[in-house]
Parts: C-alpha cells; structure tokens; sequence
C-alpha cells in the first residue's frame, strides 16, 4: 500500500471572515458529499501543505483545510499585534468554519501543534466530532516547553542548542522563551529575523530522526522563519491560554470519540511520554509508537500510520 494518495489539488477556496480584522484561508478537496475531515496544520504558523490533502482517500472523504490566523495566506499576517490571535480565537474560527460549510459533524486530523488545537476544539465542542487522529502530540505543558527550549533536548542536539542561544544574551539564557519574546519584537528588522531564522532552524534541526536538509532550508527561509517563530512564541510564552496540563486532564472529555494517536519513538520535537499520557486519560484511544520515527511526519511509517487511521474512519 502506498503511504499517501496520489497528488489532489484544492475543488474550491476562498477567504472566511472571522472578525478581529482577519481573514482564514480555506480550501477544499475530495467528495463534496464524503465524510468530513478537518485539518489543522503545525507550528502553528506553518500553513497548509500539499502534502496534507493526500493522506486522505479522495472518494471517500470531504477535505476540509484553512490557513490559521497569521499563517500561511491568512491575512493579516504574524506581523502585526497578535492579540486577537489566540488558542480560543482559533477554536472559534473553527466552529465559524464548520457552521459556514453545513457541516454537521467532522474528524479531526492535526499533528504537533495541530494535536492542541485539534484536542481544545475537541473538548469543548465533543458533539461535533467524530473521530480525532492526531500526530507528534503536543498539549503546551511546561515541562514540554522545558524539554525542548530549555536544555532538554539540547542533550541530543548540543551543537544546534548553541545556535539555537546565540542571539540570546548571555544573562538571559535560563529562559529561553522569555528573551525570543523580546527579540522578536524588536525594533530592528535586522534583530527580528537573525532571531527568527534561528528558532526556526533549531526546530529544523531537531524535527527529524535522521538530518533532512530540506528541513533545515525550508525552515531557515526567512520568510517563513518570520511568520513561525513569532507565532511560536507567542503561542508558548501564554502557555497557549491554557492551564497547565489541561488538555491532558480534560481528556475524558472525549469519551466515546474514537481516536487514533501516532507517535515516533524518538520524537526529540515532543517526546513520546505526552502522547501516552493523553491515551491513558482518553477512553477508547489507540495509541500507536511508532519505531524508528522522529517528529517529522515523514518519518518511516508515520505515513503508513495515519493512513491506515483515515482507512479505519473513512
């Protein structure tokens, strides 16, 4: 069986007004009368993919993806004041979407950051789901924030933590995060994107289980450095508006929703202990470790994994 469906491209797209002054991209793709799916892309300014539309069999599934706020050809972009762009923003921007398309109820399809955003709408919009299929799973707890932006992960990757610090000044690297806030706000454009390129890179770096350079060069593009690092950060010094473990904690929210959670063994990105932590609390959920996988969601047998999941649901 072949890991992904063969290239799709979007039936339809358009721009969703969702008040505060944005605008979502939206696209759709498949079976206008197939199963729903909804799918919530990483980051979370990483933007849809082409790639996102193919773990999907196009017969069978309604396709349903959007640029969040900030992200990819959302507007306006991550520059700007990202007060109204928050977690619970974004959940709403959902519901807006499902109501907008007459969609009744739909699967959840999110890896990384897309797992948070795809276990908050979860649980606190059960009734409209039915299915959760989730990758690389990420809650925003602080001990996941530690791990990989304070010296966690830095045991894997000591030299790429280096770069990762090097625009930090020195009396501020116990805290990592607090000081990409600052840098990444500064006035000087020049400070703002030799910082965004190197907490992008770090990201990059560490995605994989093997180096992919194609990774790194997607990541450190300055373009896209400037757009995922700021909403990154901004996302992670607010703890994602969340209280601390919550989405673990609530998990029995889900109860009765069937889930399917995909996770590399060696995901340096988000260690597998969230992931299973998340299926011990959550009824009815299959958790699937996946050998010889990092986060990236080309890791050997990520693919597989989740399309033997969209299979099982559709």
């Amino acid at each position: 069986m072949e890991e992904l469906y063969p290239p799709l491209e979007p039936r339809a797209e358009g721009m969703l007004d969702v008040g505060d002054g944005h605008r979502i991209r939206c696209q759709a793709a498949g079976n206008p009368a197939g199963k729903p799916v909804v799918v919530l892309h990483g980051g979370p300014g990483s933007g849809i993919t082409p790639m996102a539309r193919r773990h999907f069999d196009p017969d069978a599934y309604r396709i349903i993806l959007f640029d969040q706020r900030g992200a990819g050809w959302s507007t306006p972009g991550a520059d700007v004041d990202l007060s109204a762009n928050t977690l619970w923003h974004l959940v709403a921007d959902m519901e807006l979407l499902r109501k907008t398309l007459e969609i009744e109820r739909w699967q959840l399809f999110g890896g990384s950051w897309g797992a948070t955003l795809a276990l908050a709408y979860a649980q606190a919009h059960p009734e409209r789901v039915t299915e959760i299929i989730l990758r690389g799973v990420f809650t925003v707890r602080q001990s996941e924030l530690d791990w990989i932006y304070r010296g966690g992960a830095a045991h894997l990757f000591p030299a790429e933590w280096e770069e990762f610090l090097a625009p930090v000044p020195e009396d501020r690297r116990a805290d990592p995060l607090s000081a990409y806030g600052d840098l990444l706000n500064h006035q000087d454009r020049t400070v703002r994107e030799s910082a965004a390129i190197a907490w992008s890179t770090w990201e990059g770096a560490t995605v994989s289980l093997y180096p992919q350079a194609s990774f790194v060069r997607q990541y450190s593009d300055p373009k896209f450095a400037l757009t995922f690092a700021r909403l990154a950060v901004h996302y992670f010094t607010h703890g994602a508006w969340l209280e601390d473990g919550q989405l673990i904690r609530d998990a029995g929210k889900l109860a009765g929703i069937p889930g399917v959670i995909v996770q590399g063994r060696y995901d340096a990105v988000c260690p597998p202990i969230t992931a299973y932590q998340l299926h011990r609390t959550w009824p009815g959920s299959e958790l699937k470790l996946t050998e010889g996988a990092g986060h990236a969601v080309n890791d050997p047998g990520i693919l597989a994994a989740l399309r033997a999941a969209t299979d099982s649901f559709r």
